[in-house]
């Protein structure tokens, strides 16, 4: 198929739940390729020829031209061809890998989706090795819409990996949670983002076990589904989807999230607070990550970035302890209830305690919990209130932590049982070891205690980081100055003849955003480690220091770390892997960078690398989780630099390529 650097290629793995439903006489019931069917109908999901209205309203020129020319007008197609076949027969297909078999349809009934399961089945279902299964299903694109922050055009192609049977949430189990992460592992390399269609009743648990689960990620994976399904007139399933695709496919948000009614939310930090309204979700102790208006507005200095410098897998073992449970304390309780519940097989007990962390005070119960610890029991306390942490202001809330329970802060009841189930099934971790490790935020899941804020920078403060900032700035962007030209210099009393003028806060921010980019890749380029730390150490600042309280705070987007050049798309990691700076390299994984950045062109750091023969750079991205993307693999690109190099006979060429991941067959 014909590729494009312009696409992005999203994975959808559709498990079920309201947003695929339909109505029977049972109640909303799923109904099998449902949804591929109806959003392969729909101009807003699939346009492949690009003749919709979306693809051709960015003017008013484009929508008459496209108006007068007839294509709005639908096409009437041949009597012996159906609409499925038609739209199927040209479809390119995307290769994708499942731990099931995938397109088995034997036991479906013949209905009006027959046609759609017929491209399923004409294509062939592999098993390739041991529990994993591949097949190439078509594809579907998204119109082609204007990528924010950016002036160029792009689309989204997908595809949709639908699970046999679907499962409403309630069904959802551990093993379910592992076979998502799974899926997600065996399509890594071959796509750009993942977005997972999910029940919403246990939404929240299933991304809290994903943000675990997925350990080292560098993509955006984002959970999403509807109150209202996609075949009902008045839905939320479909601004629920297509924002979704909006972010997964424009954006590298390197964490597990849940997207819901405009808002892209953490996913260890999200609960499900109404069964009614379409505002189903809520993070009442931490912000959105991403908020859609009419901008997408991306909350950067909040997202995660990956600094482990590992290579992304889905929990070694794959394995999540069912020996888990929540236990709410109430008043009137007693000891005899909570033994109860802490006998084998149990190995770890979520306690919901009142208010700031405190129970009751009876003997009986405090000896229960005593005992439990002491066999190796782990026990985490969280809040029952809504909002808030637990701490050990009150006696009632000390006594827990001296008879060996562990605080759990702020996590919510899903992301404490999911995170206790995830370290239990850890065989090398000792009980003293998980509980250290509760405390701990590995996922950005709880929100450690700041002691004391810092200090608003004073304006001379400010004054005095802009004039570092400039001064790097002018070092790095000038050439060397010879001695023997005459020099101009500015006395001091003519400098104070001219007072500067006053800045607000909010201007310096502003103005720092617009000199960084530029200054982090003249650094980058010239391999000045000392202008890059300078450049990292600023941005890390400005994104601390805020502005004046009514104002959005002024950030760079993705980061300083990953600014994007304006003409090329290139990161500073493209820019230094290309040079072959290998020390701006290093400097710039271990404070984040994103391996799996693609420029204007379509390429990664990687690829480049590779192509300039720079092979340590090679093996330190691989190390640090890039791999080339099916893009780069599929338009030649790559093949061609292996071939030329195997005609030279260049077997260091070869070589470098191999450990970017080509296999010499391909």
């Amino acid at each position: 198929m014909e590729t494009r650097s312009d696409e992005a290629r999203v994975l959808v793995i559709y498990t079920g739940g309201t947003i695929g439903m339909l109505v029977s006489s049972r109640g909303y019931v799923p109904e099998p390729y449902f949804l591929t069917d109806t959003l392969r109908s729909q101009k807003r999901f699939h346009d492949p020829l690009q003749d919709s209205l979306f693809s051709n309203a960015a003017s008013v020129e484009g929508y008459r031209e496209w108006s007068y020319s007839g294509k709005s007008t639908p096409i009437s197609l041949d009597n012996d061809t159906t609409p499925a076949q038609a739209r199927a027969s040209n479809e390119p297909t995307l290769l994708v890998r499942s731990c099931r078999p995938i397109g088995n349809t034997g036991t479906l009934s013949p209905s009006i989706f027959s046609q759609i399961q017929n491209v399923i089945e004409k294509t062939e279902c592999r098993n390739v090795a041991d529990g994993v299964y591949e097949t190439r299903l078509p594809s579907l694109v998204t119109p082609r819409s204007v990528v924010p922050g950016h002036g160029h055009t792009k689309r989204i192609r997908y595809a949709i990996l639908e699970w046999n049977p679907l499962l409403d949430s309630s069904n959802m189990e551990m093993d379910d949670w592992i076979r998502i992460a799974t899926e997600i592992e065996l399509n890594y390399t071959s796509f750009d983002a993942f977005v997972v269609l999910h029940g919403t009743d246990t939404m929240s648990y299933t991304s809290s076990a994903l943000s675990f689960l997925l350990e080292d990620l560098g993509k955006t994976v984002i959970l999403t589904g509807a109150q209202i399904p996609l075949s009902q007139l008045r839905n939320d399933a479909v601004d629920n989807l297509l924002g979704a695709l909006s972010i997964a496919g424009n954006y590298t948000i390197p964490e597990c999230s849940l997207y819901f009614n405009h808002i892209l939310y953490r996913g260890n930090r999200v609960s499900k607070a109404s069964s009614y309204d379409l505002n189903a979700f809520h993070s009442p102790n931490f912000p959105p990550l991403v908020n859609v208006g009419i901008d997408i507005v991306v909350n950067w200095n909040d997202v995660l970035r990956q600094t482990s410098l590992r290579r992304f897998r889905a929990c070694k073992g794959k394995q999540m302890s069912p020996h888990v449970a929540t236990l709410r304390l109430f008043p009137g309780m007693t000891g005899a209830t909570a033994r109860a519940f802490l006998a084998p097989p149990t190995r770890g007990i979520v306690l919901e305690t009142f208010g700031a962390g405190n129970a009751s005070q009876r003997p009986d119960i405090l000896a229960a919990f005593k005992d439990a610890c002491d066999r190796g029991i782990v026990i985490i306390a969280i809040s029952q209130c809504v909002k808030g942490s637990v701490s050990g202001d009150y006696e009632t809330g000390r006594t827990l932590i001296q008879a060996g329970v562990v605080p759990g802060g702020d996590m919510t009841p899903e992301c404490a049982l999911t995170k206790l189930s995830y370290l239990l099934a850890k065989p090398k971790l000792t009980a003293t070891e998980v509980r250290s490790l509760i405390s701990l935020p590995l996922r950005g899941e709880l929100t450690l205690p700041v002691p004391s804020l810092p200090a608003a920078p004073s304006l001379d403060d400010v004054n005095t980081d802009l004039s570092g900032l400039l001064s790097q700035f002018v070092r790095l962007s000038s050439s060397p100055r010879k001695t023997d030209i005459p020099q101009i210099v500015i006395g001091e009393e003519v400098q104070d003849a001219a007072a500067p003028w006053s800045r607000t806060a909010a201007e310096h921010a502003s103005t720092e955003a617009a000199l960084l980019p530029f200054l982090v890749h003249l650094a980058v380029a010239q391999d000045d480690v000392e202008g890059l730390e300078f450049c990292l150490s600023s941005g890390a600042t400005a994104s601390c220091s805020g502005v004046t309280e009514g104002m959005a705070e002024i950030v760079v987007r993705g980061g300083i770390v990953n600014c994007l050049d304006a003409g090329s798309g290139r990161s500073p990691l493209h820019v230094a892997s290309f040079k072959g700076n290998m020390r701006c390299v290093e400097k710039l994984l271990e404070s984040g960078a994103l391996v799996h950045l693609r420029d204007g062109l379509g390429h990664t750091a990687l690829y480049y690398a590779a192509r300039q023969g720079h092979a340590g750079i090679v093996d330190t991205l691989v190390s640090a989780g890039a791999n080339l993307g099916e893009m780069e693999n599929e338009t030649g690109y790559v093949g061609l630099a292996v071939q030329n190099a195997i005609h030279a006979g260049n077997e260091a060429v070869v070589e470098i390529w191999r450990r970017a991941g080509v296999k010499r067959g391909d």
